[in-house]
């Protein structure tokens, strides 16, 4: 989808660029601008950002023009995402800015907009935010109407407080868990250690200095592999890691294996319709999503799965439109515990952990290998533009239009023995190609030709 003039901003999960490069401070300036001048004056704005080196560059410049639009800006700081969707939500603010990129490479710099309700801005928003960018409507109130820009120190305490009230502390304290937290030297160090701790578990934390990262922002077996031998060393419980601003959580399990955003989320469905009585028996995920984890796992409890284009902002929206929701979850560590808020949430979900086991009395490893595994393989393609990249997957399309389809979001084909994804990434100039099946020589033989007809559809092209 673009903007009326065919240029769009935002991508699946907000506007990212590199730092200095397609991202300057001058784009920041313009980007927050036009972000202001959607919003009346007056408005109430929380900003907040991760702790990546390339953010002083833009951060100030976002502050300073939301406050020459008139808007009233409370500067949170360091902060998760997470944290300050809640404080959006909870706390009276018409709207929040997160100034991150998420799992992108520590070079890369970005800009999320969150909604009065904590979600992330719908389409609709976005669509009119690129229109003011691009005709340059911006507004610059007088003088004598410009706010002061307010610190505002409050909202990290308040989400330390709401998540420890979602679980039981008092199990917690009982078993004493030993939990080893990777901060990716980023926000998540100013949270999910100190709510672990205060909920009673003995944490041990890894790369939790604000500054360069030690490894990538994006928790994958490669990027935390170091993990599992800590975890082993020390006799805990499971390791957490998160991403560059605390939404994902990816768990080492006891015996120091990684732990599939997605198996993860099996493991926390199945306890929260345990724990949870008067809650809608479903659950949101994207298309993304194995088919086949969620066929061998999650129905047979009489659990309806929703799917939606990827992308958190459609998962959590969805769950407000349907009224509710067992949990919202994507595969790669992000997971939604309705109670306490509809967005994915790294320290929701590692208290939510350390709260299954404690009140459970188990370890991970056995809950893991209680799971029925599909063969999962993902894999990328590099594409020139996302215009190529689509006309590669609808070339897909045709090609298996004669089994079962779900084209909501690039194209998930689906046969009794195997199932792929195909599709056109929002956030980096790729295609993503996940298939997944019972069967290793199996999978392996749909993935080679799925990437073979991706690769001659972007030749013809």
């Amino acid at each position: 989808m673009s903007t009326a003039l065919g240029r769009r901003l935002f991508g699946t999960d907000g506007v990212r660029g590199v730092v200095n490069q397609t991202f300057d401070p001058f784009f920041a300036v313009r980007l927050a601008l036009a972000v202001g001048s959607y919003f009346p004056p007056g408005a109430r704005a929380l900003v907040g950002c991760d702790a990546r080196i390339g953010n002083p560059a833009v951060y100030n410049a976002v502050l300073s023009a939301l406050a020459a639009c008139g808007i009233k800006v409370y500067d949170a700081g360091y902060i998760p995402t997470p944290a300050l969707q809640l404080a959006v939500r909870d706390l009276g603010f018409d709207f929040g800015v997160v100034v991150t990129a998420s799992h992108n490479p520590p070079e890369w710099v970005g800009l999320k907009l969150i909604a009065s309700d904590g979600i992330e801005a719908p389409r609709e928003v976005e669509e009119e935010i690129e229109s003011i960018f691009h005709e340059q409507r911006f507004r610059y109130v007088p003088w004598h109407e410009i706010r002061s820009i307010e610190r505002y120190p409050y909202a990290i305490d308040y989400y330390v407080e709401h998540v420890k009230k979602m679980v039981d502390g008092e199990a917690i304290r009982r078993r004493r868990p030993k939990i080893v937290v990777d901060c990716a030297n980023s926000v998540a160090a100013l949270t999910t250690p100190r709510i672990l701790k205060e909920l009673g578990a003995k944490v041990l934390t890894v790369n939790a200095d604000l500054g360069y990262p030690f490894r990538e922002y994006e928790p994958t077996p490669h990027s935390i592999d170091y993990l599992g031998s800590i975890v082993q060393s020390i006799g805990a419980d499971f390791a957490v890691a998160h991403d560059g601003d605390g939404d994902r959580a990816i768990f080492v399990d006891n015996r120091g294996r990684f732990v599939p955003g997605d198996f993860s989320a099996v493991i926390l469905i199945n306890y929260v319709d345990e724990k949870l009585r008067n809650v809608p028996k479903r659950v949101v995920t994207a298309v993304s999503t194995s088919h086949f984890l969620m066929e061998w796992n999650v129905v047979p409890r009489g659990i309806e799965i929703v799917w939606t284009r990827v992308g958190f902002i459609n998962i959590a929206r969805k769950i407000k439109e349907l009224g509710g929701a067992l949990a919202g979850f994507e595969d790669n560590g992000g997971f939604a515990y309705v109670p306490h808020q509809l967005v994915r949430d790294g320290g929701m979900t590692a208290a939510l952990m350390t709260e299954l086991i404690s009140t459970k009395n188990v370890d991970l490893a056995t809950l893991f290998d209680e799971i029925k595994k599909p063969i999962v393989i993902r894999t990328k393609i590099g594409i020139e533009s996302r215009e190529k990249g689509f006309k590669a997957v609808d070339y897909v399309k045709e090609r298996y239009s004669g089994y079962r389809i779900i084209d909501i979001d690039g194209v998930k084909v689906i046969s009794d023995e195997w199932a792929f994804h195909v599709r056109v990434s929002g956030t980096e100039p790729i295609i993503r190609i996940m298939v997944e099946g019972s069967d290793k020589d199996i999978v392996n033989r749909v993935l080679n030709e799925v990437k073979t007809l991706v690769e001659e559809a972007l030749s013809r092209v």
